[in-house]
């Protein structure tokens, strides 16, 4: 099976950057591009590719709006291409929607590629229309994220503002909030935690521990994409395997 594929994105050097890595797989039949969201709706509506790469950010109108006026019914299926956009990412990563980031890597593509040619050859009809809904409801209804958090201690209830906070450390059936020298326990699940955490401050680097991105220091890198990570306390935290291209996306310059 070979794909037709329309590139999106207004950058004429990053459209010329997805056409070369497209050029370099096997499964392409042709490519076209367009340089902005209402030139991509023109295209889809008229000449429906079987693949489309969308760009994200782009002025007037943005990839999301893209697949708003097309409908879930009507896009094809689709790999995302987007910055730094935390909340971007988890809404593709809720919908389980495939995305690359800029600057856009040629392994990361290839993976990318292979992965929504299989989905087209094997996935149920209207399966990537309800990824597409799925998307687009969590891009409508952002989580609310916590400001504070209600401590209880004996009678009295403490609030603890979460920018207050350096990092959060599992413990067993607890998580413990890591204040400078203070420390409170709350009775509440990590992920539970982690879920109502804003993610463009929040970040986390391990099963138990969950880090401010304002209280990071220094970052070292060790064996097997794991880091080390200085907090501005001097308390030093480590990684885990899993948590090394999350790290790596939060923590490095956007650009």
């Amino acid at each position: 099976m070979r794909l037709k594929v329309l590139v999106v994105d207004d950058e004429p050097l990053a459209r010329d950057g997805l056409k070369l890595l497209l050029s370099r797989q096997s499964g392409v039949e042709s490519v076209s591009e367009a340089r902005n969201g209402r030139e991509a709706i023109a295209i889809i509506r008229e000449r429906p590719p079987d693949l489309v790469l969308l760009d994200v950010q782009m002025p007037r109108m943005n990839g999301f709006a893209v697949v708003q006026a097309i409908g879930p019914e009507r896009m094809p299926a689709v790999i995302f291409v987007t910055a730094h956009d935390q909340y971007a990412i988890r809404a593709f990563e809720f919908a389980a929607l495939d995305y690359l980031l800029k600057p856009v890597t040629e392994e990361r593509f290839a993976l990318a590629f292979r992965r929504a040619l299989s989905r087209i050859r094997l996935q149920p009809p209207g399966e990537t229309a309800r990824q597409v809904g799925t998307m687009l409801d969590a891009v409508a209804r952002p989580p609310r994220r916590l400001a504070r958090f209600a401590v209880r201690s004996g009678e009295r209830t403490i609030f603890v503002p979460v920018d207050d906070i350096d990092h959060i450390e599992a413990f067993q059936n607890y998580v413990r909030l890591h204040l400078g020298e203070t420390t409170h326990l709350l009775h509440v699940p990590m992920n539970t935690i982690e879920a109502v955490l804003d993610p463009d401050r929040f970040l986390r680097i391990h099963r138990s521990h969950i880090v401010n991105v304002q209280r990071v220091a220094e970052l070292w890198s060790i064996a097997h994409g794991q880091y080390v990570i200085e907090l501005t306390s001097g308390q030093r935290l480590q990684s885990g395997r899993t948590y090394g291209e999350r790290i790596r996306r939060a923590l490095s310059n956007p650009f």
